[in-house]
């Protein structure tokens, strides 16, 4: 089979059969298209004229080009699940790939907003909100889900109407891998919402089951969330990413912070290991340590 055929099924396969993310088929997608042009360019076509050898070259050749640990860790699970693939399916002879090592990423702790800051997002989304602007309330209806539920960006855009149950204070999200889970939020987050859907008519230019839209009146984009997020957090101090997963690395950290059961939260977050979880208890510890070395004495 000719490997360039193989990528393109293989990309339906991870968005049909497995569930996986749009984000996670584009990035592997665009991996894997490096990796067939590379390929061509040492002559293999086909599926079967892979070998070990060539994707470590290949991974050579970017850490060359000077992409990040995270980029070459994340080139080689993508070599490994399509070498995986392709040896299930008959395509190859043998999965080729499964010794590919991962170089290990640098890892950092997350951004994490200070509980005033969070306050003074919130103050000045509810001002503008205020103004009756739909725009307006929508946006602090969605910053308050992906602070107060610790939701991903792309749970937030997919949810619909039907999703929220502002008596129960429970939303219905569908995280990664398709898979389904409630969550709850608070008070605020319950109140913004409810003046949401006050607004949302004037949003929808025809009848959709859609939560939270865009200008259009169609269901709003990630991108448009991002452009939020990043606008509000451009002014606050500190390093790192500005988008909304900083939100839900703030929500989650703040979770623990408060006493939250970190099993607790990995069900909340939708983790599926434990381990992923924990990096939050290493950001705890860190503002921690800071705080003890600003406040005590004989620090």
């Amino acid at each position: 089979m000719q490997l360039e055929h193989a990528v393109t099924e293989f990309g339906l396969y991870l968005g049909a059969e497995r569930g996986f993310s749009e984000h996670t088929v584009r990035s592997y997608g665009s991996d894997l298209r490096d990796l067939v042009s590379f390929a061509q360019s040492r002559g293999v076509e086909a599926t079967d004229q892979l070998d070990l050898e060539l994707f470590r070259d290949w991974l050579w050749q970017g850490s060359n080009a000077g992409l990040a640990k995270s980029s070459l860790a994340r080139r080689a699970a993508a070599a490994r699940s399509l070498s995986a693939w392709m040896a299930r399916s008959g395509h190859t002879p043998t999965d080729s790939a499964a010794r590919l090592r991962s170089p290990k990423s640098d890892r950092h702790l997350p951004r994490v907003l200070s509980r005033s800051q969070v306050d003074g997002i919130f103050a000045e989304l509810a001002a503008l909100a205020a103004t009756g602007d739909p725009a307006a309330a929508r946006d602090l209806a969605i910053v308050e889900l992906l602070y107060a539920s610790a939701l991903r960006v792309s749970e937030v855009v997919g949810l619909d109407v039907g999703d929220i149950d502002t008596g129960s204070l429970t939303a219905r999200v569908t995280g990664k891998g398709a898979k389904e889970r409630v969550v709850p939020f608070g008070v605020p987050a319950q109140a913004a919402l409810q003046q949401y859907f006050q607004a949302r008519a004037t949003l929808a230019a025809r009848p959709t089951s859609a939560l939270f839209l865009g200008a259009r009146g169609g269901r709003l984009g990630t991108r448009a969330v991002y452009e939020l997020v990043a606008g509000l957090l451009a002014a606050l101090p500190g390093t790192g990413p500005s988008g909304p997963h900083t939100l839900r690395h703030t929500a989650a950290t703040h979770l623990l912070d408060g006493g939250a059961d970190l099993r607790s939260v990995q069900e909340m977050l939708g983790h599926a290991s434990l381990g992923t979880t924990q990096l939050y208890t290493h950001v705890s510890a860190e503002r921690l340590k800071e705080s003890y070395r600003m406040a005590h004495p004989r620090a």
